[in-house]
């Protein structure tokens, strides 16, 4: 039986190095059809959904499978099925792929990653500011300040390792993944400040080489001569010495980088080259030192510092010498009394000991154990609490020390960690390269600061080391006197790497900026995605010497250090935060192959960078978070074009999913009710123009946003009931829901736009539809915005006010407050300032929804200038004092200012006549639509025979749960008497005796109220009334009912009727 059996299938497992093999074959088919071109177009249209809108690819040639096909579909080639099944998503760069011709390095781990991270991290801060830290924080302390920056700079590797193996990443590098992951506006946000530290970086290393050059190098050029190197005040004589050379330097280095990155590329090893040396030299010479036991010497008076230069030695004699020329006698006692030995300066000189002592003994126990302790000093001071130093004979502190100030200096000297990530366009495999290369390299460095802060603090003495620039040696610097086997080797290296390390920030800084331009977000930067025919960014690298220059005229490399610092920061805290989000929120997309990741790794990152921003300098760190937010509002305010499916928008929609769970679908208590708007426009509205009155209808709903509440606008779209004509209406549709929202941006009402699409048959039920269905849980919308109908005879005016019935017939047995707005063209637009009243006539009890409404209006710039008033409709009998007396009082607890009057109805002549003669006019006007109905029922017209005539719309209280309605195939479907069937409209003339009581008697009422409204307040700028209760008939609603609100607000321009459901409460609670 089994032998016989069909097999229709075979199944084959896939060998791990075999999937390997077809990726790879994949990704080499998938650049191939990009050299040709052949999907470069749809890549630039459609950057991001290129990947997305691709159509389903079949892994094999079976009928089958046919299935799945569309109707429309030509038969796709199967080539490469099985390798496009299984490649992964390809995450593309700005503008998506760049159609380069350029063919990728193929870099690897070491080369691509691993020594560039090395480079940019090991620069000149180390040479001339990690041993000063040492002398001044103690070892223990500077271990501490050593785990903060490495632990942070450790944290962020991983979490950019996680984005880096989340995807494939091709191009576009940091600050490509950064945008992709955070969104248009935190991207550009976090992108310009990533683009500053570079800039700001070129700064730094460029005012290091000059300190290097000027101090140690050939001091003999610094402007003022050698007794101006201690002048580094903000405006000091030194500082401007930094400006000027760094000025110099800064203009040479953009010119280099001007003939093309090729030649700055090849500065990279020699300037790594250099720092290797460098390094080895200093361990050599604290080998070398605690050997021979012997080391440079400096001059000390009890504990403190000498300068050398006092002790006059001669021309061209070595520093090593020291020790010759510090004895006292009368060549230094003239230094320190200056031929007056009362003076405490020489008092001291005299009583104290001068002493030889080597500044450099070697590694050695003991001295690291008298370093262990930290000596943090004011400005002046050449020994811990103790006053000023004699600023022309001891070595002094030229700025206040304190643990987060040396923590804010020294940070820069462990950025860079983005580097690799920054050539993931040149790297072989940049999900493997990426991790291993960044993470290693970040760990290397570490090992490398640890150590070198060990061998400091181990080899040379403590006043040396808080000897910054070496004055106690001759200027020499303390680092390059430690280093075996020529001083020569620290002081060449480190000024060769600041150069190198400047020149790779001035030509990536151009880029990354060319980069963010291309994405089109920020719209003032467009002019700097152009490049040269040689593809340079030479705009690009105008602006950013220029943003450069002004880091150097802040005048020394400890001030430009603290402004760097938030740059990185910010950078590496929200590419810690984005990885949290994702995983947090548990993003369908966020699956890393980094093994080592956790989402409490990214936290911890972010809050370490928060922390040492604040802890560092909080004001900066203020303006650091200002300056993201005014970019995000900037990009928001100009409304980012770019969709990149960001963990923010995850945030955002996790937390209203949260927000609404909480919210209990019921009724609201009455002082947490807020109107939420619907405003409905009618068909007119379009991709091109729109109508006034439903623009009108929109600013009017934005002038009622002091309610704080949810706003949808929905507008009808009649279409063709073919299925031929379906992407065409769909597309429509798109259209006027696109111009919905731009109109309602206009009208600056924040909300949601929608177009609904309905049939001449479908429009009862889809109005129906819309009530029940529309919103989510608890929020829904509860205010109902309608446009009273033109009262025409047209058909269009009938088909106009056919559509209003079932909206306001539905609307309000859903239970909706419903706001109808006549004369919506007459209303006052954003800009208006209205001066007047706002008239409120409480004709009957609705929980104060009028008031409300008025005083939400006025809360608004338009409605602001408008006082209101209340009239009050009181029966025959009532006492006129006392109920004015108890409205005020119950105004007054509601907290709303108002005055109020009280109006008793009188019967004016002519009255009656008027009302029976509008009464007529309305009956002729029934028999009119009852003619012209029951033509289009003959022709077929109007017909559906779903509907049946005598269903009824029931109230949602009596429903199941309380909370829908039950919806019948015709919903406000008119009634029909029993002899309406039979009748036949034979004649046009109506007599008085053939008009209803109840009708004359209700126009009546809407002609005596209409008189007594404009006697007081035909001047006003608005009139709220109470509307009418709408008969449940639909018919009985466009035939009377119409007739009946156009009698009551004829003569007034803007009328706002307003009907509360009963929920609508204004409460006088707190």
């Amino acid at each position: 039986m089994e032998e016989r059996r069909r097999r229709f299938s075979t199944a084959q497992q896939i060998n791990p190095d075999t999937l390997k093999v077809i990726k790879r074959a994949a990704a080499r088919l998938e650049s191939i059809v990009d050299e040709e071109g052949e999907e470069t177009a749809a890549a630039d249209k459609e950057p991001y959904m290129r990947k997305q809108s691709i159509q389903n690819k079949f892994t094999a040639k079976l009928g089958g499978l046919a299935l799945f096909k569309d109707e429309d579909e030509d038969d796709i080639s199967m080539a490469a099925g099985g390798a496009s099944f299984i490649s992964a998503y390809t995450t593309p760069g700005p503008k998506e792929r760049a159609t380069s011709a350029k063919k990728k390095a193929n870099l690897g781990v070491m080369f691509g990653v691993y020594l560039p991270t090395i480079q940019h991290i090991l620069g000149v801060t180390m040479f001339i500011r990690l041993f000063w830290v040492v002398g001044v924080a103690g070892i223990w302390h500077t271990m501490l300040l050593l785990l903060l920056c490495c632990a942070c700079t450790l944290l962020t590797s991983i979490s950019l390792s996680a984005v880096a193996t989340n995807g494939v990443v091709e191009s576009g590098g940091a600050y490509f993944m950064i945008s992709r992951n955070l969104g248009a506006e935190f991207g550009s946000a976090i992108g310009i400040l990533f683009y500053l530290a570079n800039t700001v970086a070129t700064s730094m290393y460029l005012v290091g080489g000059v300190e290097v050059f000027l101090l140690y190098i050939y001091p003999g050029i610094t402007i003022g001569g050698e007794a101006v190197h201690s002048d580094t005040s903000m405006f000091g004589m030194m500082s401007h010495n930094y400006r000027i050379y760094g000025t110099i330097l800064l203009l040479l280095e953009c010119v280099i980088v001007a003939l093309g990155v090729r030649f700055v590329q090849l500065l990279a090893p020699v300037s790594l080259l250099c720092v290797i040396l460098s390094i080895l030299a200093c361990f050599a010479g604290g080998i070398e030192k605690a050997v021979v036991g012997d080391g440079q010497h400096v001059c000390m008076l009890e504990d403190h510092l000498l300068n050398s230069r006092i002790l006059n030695l001669p021309p061209g004699e070595d520093i090593l010498n020291i020790c010759n020329y510090c004895k006292k006698g009368d060549h230094i006692a003239d230094q320190f009394c200056e031929g007056n030995t009362t003076t405490e300066v020489c008092q001291t000189y005299t009583g104290g000991s001068l002493k030889c002592v080597n500044a450099f003994p070697g590694f050695n126990s003991a001295l690291m154990h008298a370093n262990m302790n930290p000596k943090y000093m004011q400005e002046g001071q050449a020994v811990e609490r103790e006053p000023k130093a004699d600023r022309s004979r001891e070595v002094f502190q030229d700025v206040s020390t304190s643990f987060f100030l040396l923590l804010a200096i020294y940070f820069p000297a462990v950025t860079g960690i983005m580097t690799g990530t920054n050539m993931s366009g040149d790297l072989k495999d940049p999900q493997r390269s990426i991790p291993s290369g960044t993470i290693t390299a970040t760990l290397t460095t570490s090992f490398i600061y640890y150590a070198l802060a060990i061998l400091f603090g181990a080899s040379i003495i403590g006043p040396v080391l808080r000897d910054k620039n070496g004055k106690s040696i001759d200027g020499s610097l303390v680092v390059a006197s430690l280093s075996w086997p020529s001083p020569w080797v620290v002081i060449v290296g480190s000024f060769l790497s600041t150069f190198g390390a400047a020149l790779q920030c001035l030509c990536s800084a151009p880029r990354l900026l060319q980069s963010i331009a291309k994405d089109n977000v920020i719209p003032m930067l467009a002019p700097f995605a152009r490049v040269t025919k040689n593809n340079e960014p030479f705009l690009g690298l105008l602006i950013t010497t220029g943003i450069a220059e002004l880091a150097i005229l802040l005048g020394a490399v400890d001030a430009i250090a603290e402004v760097l610092d938030f740059f990185f920061l910010m950078c590496y805290a929200f590419v810690n935060l984005v990885c949290a989000l994702h995983s947090l929120l548990g993003a369908p997309n966020w699956r890393p192959r980094f093994k080592y990741y956790h989402w409490s790794l990214s936290l911890a990152g972010a809050f370490l960078c928060f922390f040492i921003m604040f802890a560092s300098c909080w004001y900066y760190a203020l303006i650091a978070c200002f300056l993201t937010m005014s970019i995000y509002k900037y990009v928001e305010w100009k409304g980012a074009k770019q969709e990149w499916g960001d963990g923010l928008r995850g945030l955002a929609l996790t937390t209203a999913q949260y927000s609404l769970m909480k919210v209990e679908d019921k009724d609201m208590h009455p002082k947490n009710w807020r109107p939420q708007l619907l405003i409905l426009v009618d068909g007119k509205y379009s991709k091109e123009m729109i109508d006034l009155r439903s623009l009108n209808l929109l600013n009017l709903a934005g002038q009622l946003k002091a309610g704080k509440g949810l706003a949808i606008t929905v507008a009808f779209v009649r279409c063709s009931s073919t299925r031929s004509n379906v992407q065409e209406n769909r597309k429509k549709a798109d259209e006027i829901k696109d111009r919905v929202q731009q109109d309602m941006g206009q009208a600056r009402l924040r909300g949601f736009g929608k177009a609904l699409l309905y049939t001449e048959s479908q429009m009862e039920g889809c109005v129906s539809a819309l009530y029940q269905s529309i919103g989510i849980g608890g929020l829904r919308p509860n205010t109902v915005f309608l446009n009273f109908p033109r009262m025409g005879d047209s058909d269009d005016h009938h088909k106009e006010q056919r559509i209003f019935a079932d909206q306001l017939c539905c609307g309000a047995q859903n239970d909706n407050c419903m706001v109808v707005v006549k004369g919506i063209t007459d209303f006052p637009r954003p800009n208006d300032r209205l001066r007047g009243h706002i008239d409120i006539w409480w004709i009957v009890q609705d929980g104060g929804i009028l008031m409300l409404i008025a005083y939400l209006l006025q809360q608004h710039k338009v409605w602001k200038g408008c006082k209101l008033r209340i009239y009050v409709i009181a029966q025959e009998g009532e006492q006129n004092e006392e109920m004015k007396h108890r409205l005020q009082r119950h105004i007054y607890m509601l907290r709303i200012d108002a005055t109020v009057f009280i109006v008793n109805m009188i019967e004016p002549e002519g009255v009656e006549d008027d009302a029976v003669q509008k009464t007529l006019n309305m009956e002729q006007r029934t028999r009119t639509l009852m003619k012209k109905n029951l033509s289009a029922l003959s022709n077929g017209g109007l017909s559906n025979g779903g509907f049946t005539p005598d269903e009824r719309f029931q109230s949602g209280r009596n429903s199941p749960n309380g909370n829908t309605l039950a919806v019948p195939n015709t919903v406000c479907r008119p009634p029909r008497d029993k002899e309406d069937n039979n009748d036949t409209v034979s004649s046009n003339e109506i007599s008085i005796k053939d008009i209803d009581d109840t009708k004359v008697q209700k126009m009546n009422a809407a002609v005596r109220l209409n008189q007594v409204i404009l006697e007081y307040s035909s001047e006003s700028q608005l009139v709220l009334l109470s509307l009418p209760k709408p008969p449940k008939s639909i018919q009985a609603l466009v035939e009377n009912y119409l007739s009946y609100v156009e009698a009551l607000t004829e003569g007034l321009p803007r009328v706002l009727l307003i009907g509360g459901s009963g929920k609508e409460v204004i409460t006088a609670d707190s």
